[in-house]
Order: C-alpha cells, then structure tokens, then sequence
C-alpha cells in the first residue's frame, strides 16, 4: 500500500498541477507500437494517446508497425537512418539484442528520482527480469503476459473430464487430450486435443515454457550462452514431438501462431497454448464456454513469460527522453494498467493495480483474469541473448525439422546448440 500511495501521489501530483507547470518542452513524441493479437489493441492505445494529450498537451503518436518482429525491424532500421520513434514496445527478451546495437538508453542514464525509483520498485519482479542488465534498468515492463492454456469446457464435459480439473502433468495432459482429439468414421479428425505454436517467432516461446517444464532454462543470464543440447532440453523436445508422433493427439508439422485461436473458437481443438494477451478477445467471441489454466509440467505446473516492454532510444533528445519516460510513468499507473488488463487480458504488471476497485470487482465477476497471474512464481523468463533472432531462427529452425519428422530431438537440439554457438562465440569471453 506504501508503494501504491506513493505512485498515486507522484501521478496525481503531475496532472493537477496547474497547466502552464505541466506544459512540456517537447510538445510530440512517437513509439512504435506491434499489434501482434487479436482484439481492439490500436484503439485502445489510440484512446490513451488522447487522454494523455488532454491532460498534459504533449501529443504522443503510436504508429502500428506489424507484430514484434517487424516492429523490431521497422524501429531499429528507422533509427540507424537518424531518425524513428523516441520509444517503442518491443519485446522484453530482445533487451541483449537491442543494447548491443548501441541504440538504448537506460533508465538510469534519463534520470530516476525518488519516486520514480518507488515506481519501479512496484512491478512484479518477474516482469523486470529482462530489464536489468550491466548494473541498470533498460526498460519499462507494459504489455506483460505468461503463456496459458484456454480450454473448451463443452468438449471437457463431452469426453467424460471434468471441466473443473485441467491436468496439471505431462501425463494428465496426454491422457485428457487423448480423450478429447475426436475423429470421424472414416478415421479423420474433426477436433485435435492440443495445439502449440511452433512457427518463427513463437516456437522459441513455446519450447521455453516446456523446457521450465523439466526445471531447465534455456540460457546464461548475460545472454551469451544457450543450453539446447542438455538432456532436459531434449526431453523437452521429445514430449513435444511425441504428442503428434506417439500420442497423435496434435497434427503433424508445424501450427502457426495466427491459426491457433481461430482453430480454438471454431471448435478444431480443445485446446491451445497462447498468451494472456488473447484472453478478452476469446472471451468477446467464444460461442461455447472456456477455461483457462496453468501451463502443465512434468511433475507440477509450469510456465514462461513474455511480452513487450517500453524501450527508451538513443537519438532522442534528453528531453525527449524525459518526456517519454513521464509517458510510460502514466500509462503503468494503477488504474490504468487495471484498465489495459481488463480490456486486453495482459496481466497488469503491479501488484497495485490489483488492488484497484475496477480491477477486483472485474476479477470477481470473471476470475479467469486472474489466472496468468497466480503462474507468475513458477514462470521463468523468455530465450533472451545477443543476436537474439538469429538464435531464435536456428532453435525453430531444428524444432520445425523435428516437428516434421526429419531429425530425432537429440539431433535437433545438438544442431541447435552448434549453430547457436557460432552466433554467439563473439560475445563470450575468452
């Protein structure tokens, strides 16, 4: 309560002061912003964009630049040109990446006071676990999430499980989606049990979550290091495979990201893996009623986090920079990180907006939007190194070719690590 009245205080003492106080020497500021679920995401940026605008006269402008990694792209592109945003959501694991282009300036080198400091003392510290580095803070955590099961409850009843259980191991997990992969007369499958992403830009996240799943991380903290080749990662990867190849309870090759929820409302498959992100959106359009859960592990629940946070740049001037930094302290305010979560199913990333009337009264009345949340102590961070993409690209690369057939886990996993280590042998030290 200390932390909350404390941050309520600072941005409540910035909007009431008088006009010509809060008037800014910078009068515009732009950030690139990725839409990478469904749902109204752009509006509602649009509508804090506005509100912030009538309350303090600085125009802040999103420009929607496609999801993370194009945005990733179309940011860092613009910026080596002299120009592009002042700030930007990118994803929070691209932090190595994006320090070692030079093109970040930290928190610390814009300026923390005491308040700003008891700002950021109030997020969940999971949530800050790919913002520290070299001693400071390089980003502001704001569109956060873990990965989730949504499950089709009908279906549950239908197979004769029960909705109010969802497995919490491997082994409950195969069986119920054993139970729940329905097939026609003729042996087609009309409904699958289980689909996980496995395609770029995703597969990495998915693969983490499985890997957390046998008490296995997948990288060194300073980011130039993988782990790919130690027998849990291979274990990982061999449940993975296995639930197409041995169980035959997920399709053959490869389900895209995009897919996954329209599979899931259309009735394809019981059940997916996807983020917290997607939970406003499933819930605006399901027909049929749905649960959410924790991700199931080996022996006990397990999960990754993700997400995008607020990166500061560069070649914005220092007060540019300020003014960018008052933004990000606005828009993670209680009350409106209770309302970006309400309205889009990202986890809010303080315990104080919980403690928000608007955000209690909403878990209340739909629990699932406090689910993610209780995952947090059993989460680990997302794959986060230098050159992050480039590693990202040789770890799908390999978890496709086993997904398809053509190399067993251990191959996989070992062609992973090799590649990976090419890539990264320039970062570590001798």
């Amino acid at each position: 309560m200390i932390r909350r009245r404390h941050l309520l205080a600072a941005t409540t003492g910035l909007l009431a002061a008088p006009a010509v106080l809060r008037a800014q020497t910078v009068e515009k500021l732009t950030f690139y912003y990725p839409v990478a679920v469904g749902g109204p995401l752009a509006q509602i940026i649009d509508g804090y964009c506005k509100a912030y605008h009538e309350e303090t006269g600085v125009t802040v402008e999103a420009v929607y630049a496609g999801d993370y990694s194009q945005a990733l792209i179309k940011a860092t592109t613009a910026l080596k040109a002299g120009a592009g945003p002042q700030f930007a959501v990118l994803l929070a694991a691209e932090m190595h990446s994006l320090q070692d282009q030079d093109i970040l300036v930290s928190l610390d080198e814009i300026g923390l006071d005491a308040e700003a400091k008891r700002w950021l003392d109030g997020f969940y510290p999971a949530f800050l676990a790919n913002s520290h580095a070299e001693g400071k803070t390089w980003s502001v955590p704001f569109q956060r999430s873990t990965a989730i099961f949504y499950y089709d409850k009908a279906a549950f009843t239908e197979a004769g499980l029960d909705p109010a259980k969802f497995p919490t191991t491997w082994a409950e997990l195969v069986a119920a989606a054993g139970k729940l992969t329905r097939r026609d007369a003729s042996g087609k499958v009309t409904r699958w049990g289980i689909k996980m992403a496995a395609d770029l830009g995703n597969a990495q996240w998915t693969f983490g979550a499985l890997a957390n799943q046998v008490d296995h991380r997948l990288m060194n903290e300073a980011g130039t290091q993988v782990f790919f080749d130690d027998p849990k990662a291979i274990e990982a990867m061999t449940f993975w495979r296995g639930l197409a190849a041995d169980h035959h309870v997920t399709p053959d090759g490869i389900s895209a990201w995009s897919q996954l929820s329209p599979d899931f409302l259309e009735g394809n498959t019981a059940i997916i893996q996807h983020t917290t992100g997607n939970l406003t959106n499933v819930r605006d359009k399901a027909r049929f009623p749905f649960g959410v859960a924790g991700l199931a592990g080996k022996t006990a629940p397990r999960s990754v986090v993700g997400g995008g946070n607020l990166y500061f740049f560069r070649n914005a001037s220092p007060a540019e920079r300020q003014a960018a930094l008052r933004f990000a302290r606005w828009v993670s305010a209680p009350e409106r990180a209770a309302d970006w979560s309400i309205r889009t199913g990202y986890i809010a990333t303080s315990p104080a907006a919980y403690e928000t009337p608007a955000l209690q009264a909403y878990v209340a009345k739909f629990p699932e939007a406090n689910v993610a949340r209780t995952f947090l102590p059993v989460a680990t961070g997302e794959l986060s190194t230098y050159e992050n993409q480039r590693v990202y690209k040789a770890l799908t690369d390999n978890i496709q070719a086993c997904l398809n057939g053509g190399k067993t886990p251990k191959q996989a996993m070992q062609e992973a690590q090799a590649e990976s280590d090419r890539i990264l042998r320039r970062y570590q030290k001798a």
